[in-house]
């Protein structure tokens, strides 16, 4: 990269410098570097937080829901002030705060079949914190037929997941159809049911940035083809492999899905509202 950082960006990412596997050229990568953040909510909040911070230089954020009082035991990106403001505006006002030469770009939008692609598209990298079933599936297939790298975190009650996806590169990588199989119907259970643990969405949100960022800097071991999980009462960590499904309707060698309008989003209650 030959962006020359200026004497206050030196200063504000100090200790990313003297990092080896960062540096100034990684850093400058940083900068460069566009990312979709799907979702403005509990896995948003910490993720928008840290890749604002760690310098990333555009942001895309689409959500179409605004900030609830009922959001704040989790959504840290928002407060009280916030409550009925449309939650891309909330977070591109408190993401300038935090770093104001980031550039935030508010999509007030549902992620829908018709827009997927073209947003997807402008972007590097997505990093999904959606809370229902029809938009992580599309997320992942749209990200698959862009050719870009996903990565995916869930949280329910006490317990989260979070996994990278780019079956795009071949290979045994799966993508989330192929761990996941089809879109499940609605949900016995959402989080407004059963609950969630507002602290969980910090700690996913924190490693979703960290697998974000490595992968923009191209360093360390990705968790491509590998599913963590985290049990918060035990805490406890457990690494499962995977690999791609050969029938998989998406990326599998006779693959039926082509484009996202031939394929059916159906509707389901939030998973968990993250």
């Amino acid at each position: 990269m030959d962006l020359e950082l200026t004497d206050p960006q030196i200063e504000r990412y100090a200790r990313h410098l003297v990092l080896p596997e960062v540096g100034e050229e990684g850093q400058a990568r940083l900068l460069a570097s566009r990312v979709l953040v799907v979702g403005a909510g509990g896995l948003g909040s910490p993720l928008l937080l840290y890749l604002a911070a760690a310098g990333v230089g555009t942001l895309g954020v689409v959500d179409d829901d605004q900030v609830d009082l009922s959001n704040l035991q989790r959504q840290i990106v928002h407060d009280t002030s916030n409550v009925g403001l449309d939650k891309v505006d909330s977070a591109t006002a408190r993401l300038a705060e935090i770093n104001p030469e980031v550039r935030v770009v508010a999509h007030k939008e549902r992620l829908v079949p018709g827009n997927a692609l073209e947003l997807i598209g402008q972007y590097d990298l997505v990093a999904d914190g959606s809370d229902n079933f029809p938009t992580r599936y599309l997320v992942n297939d749209a990200c698959h037929l862009a050719r870009k790298t996903l990565v995916a975190a869930a949280i329910m009650r006490f317990d989260g997941q979070l996994s990278t996806y780019k079956a795009y590169e071949g290979g045994a990588q799966p993508c989330y159809r192929c761990i996941f199989g089809a879109q499940p119907g609605d949900p016995k259970q959402s989080c407004a049911d059963v609950g969630v643990l507002g602290a969980l969405a910090g700690t996913l949100g924190a490693l979703q940035a960290t697998e974000v960022i490595k992968e923009l800097l191209g360093i360390g071991e990705s968790l491509a083809g590998r599913l963590l999980l985290y049990d918060s009462l035990g805490t406890s960590f457990h690494t499962v492999k995977l690999k791609s499904d050969p029938a998989c309707p998406l990326c599998g060698p006779q693959a039926s899905i082509r484009d996202l309008e031939t394929v059916s989003y159906r509707e389901s209650e939030p998973y968990c509202a993250a």
